[in-house]
């Protein structure tokens, strides 16, 4: 296969390997060398088969697929690693950052996008979704950095604050969250003040959709 780019393939969805599979497989110059479920597999077959790519989604069981990526760069430098995701929280594109990866794509892309990505780093390029794009500063020098309003976003909130905004997206009102905090209403709006100017966002539905982006929704 040395004319191939050689891909393990590790999403611990059979249905979406097997879709992903098909359409890299159409083309003459990929191969998928092997398809797992974990990222404690994914991790052992790469060093198994030194694949040129490595495809990784980021929630799966095992260690974290941010570990395994790591574990990857540091035993097998020249594998690529993209990460595919239905997730763009800030604080997954800061670790795809740090682990060094080629490129973070959206599930929610395009297959012949998937196809263009492998090559493209196969070139020695990166590729993100331009949702992802948007939120990333590449410096001249060629390093990348998540804008400095994503990164510090979360890292920036106090526990009372982190605490405030989960209530607020999970559609709490501001008495409602005083009474569960066993905070004053005051206190809460002062929160709520500090909130919007660390975030630079200004209004209620925006916090609550920046907060659900970043998973923060949850009981």
């Amino acid at each position: 296969m040395a004319d191939r780019t050689t891909i393990i393939l590790a999403d611990d969805h059979a249905l979406v390997r097997g879709a992903v599979k098909t359409v890299l497989e159409r083309e003459a110059d990929l191969a998928v060398v092997a398809e797992v479920g974990s990222a404690d597999e994914a991790v052992a077959e790469t060093l198994r088969l030194k694949p040129d790519v490595v495809l990784l989604d980021i929630e799966m069981p095992g260690q974290h697929s941010f570990e395994a990526a790591r574990t990857i760069k540091s035993r097998l430098p020249e594998t690529r690693v993209v990460f595919l995701s239905g997730f763009h929280h800030d604080r997954y594109i800061e670790q795809a950052i740090l682990v060094q990866a080629s490129g973070y794509l959206s599930k929610g892309e395009p297959p012949q996008r998937l196809v263009e990505a492998i090559r493209a780093v196969m070139a020695g390029g990166v590729c993100y979704s331009p949702e992802i794009q948007a939120r990333i500063v590449i410096h001249p020098d060629g390093r990348h950095k998540l804008s400095p309003a994503g990164h510090t976003r979360v890292a920036s909130l106090t526990e009372k604050e982190l605490a405030v905004l989960r209530y607020i997206a999970r559609g709490l009102s501001k008495k409602e969250i005083a009474v569960q905090m066993s905070l004053t209403l005051s206190a809460i709006d002062r929160h709520c003040t500090r909130l919007m100017a660390k975030l630079d966002i200004h209004d209620r539905v925006d916090l609550t959709k920046f907060a659900i982006r970043e998973g923060l929704a949850e009981p």
